[in-house]
């Protein structure tokens, strides 16, 4: 949608009279100073940046992985439980709680 606009924009500038080659260069600049108003907001804009983003990455990656080895640690907690509980059962079923007494 953004890009339909801004074709539509280049479009009308180029009806009146600008050239292509200048709009585009006016979008790139724009775009460019948005970006960097971007960054500056969220705080990104110092030299420390790309480190900052590093971290952040090894951070959530580290949480993912994190994620997994629970999920998987209490999937196999449910099935050793389950299957404790298939025992007892067929233990009971078959008499075999006469061995205790």
């Amino acid at each position: 949608m953004n890009s339909d606009m801004l074709t539509g924009l280049l479009a009308q500038a180029r009806d009146d009279g600008a050239e292509l080659v200048t709009l585009r260069a006016v979008v790139e600049e724009a775009s460019e100073l948005g970006a960097k108003r971007t960054l500056a907001l969220i705080g990104l804009d110092d030299a420390r940046a790309q480190g900052d983003l590093s971290e952040l990455r090894e951070l959530l990656r580290a949480w993912r992985d994190a994620k997994a080895s629970a999920r998987t640690a209490a999937l196999g907690w449910i099935v050793r439980g389950l299957c404790a509980l298939l025992l007892l059962g067929l233990a009971v079923r078959l008499g075999a709680t006469d061995l205790l007494r």
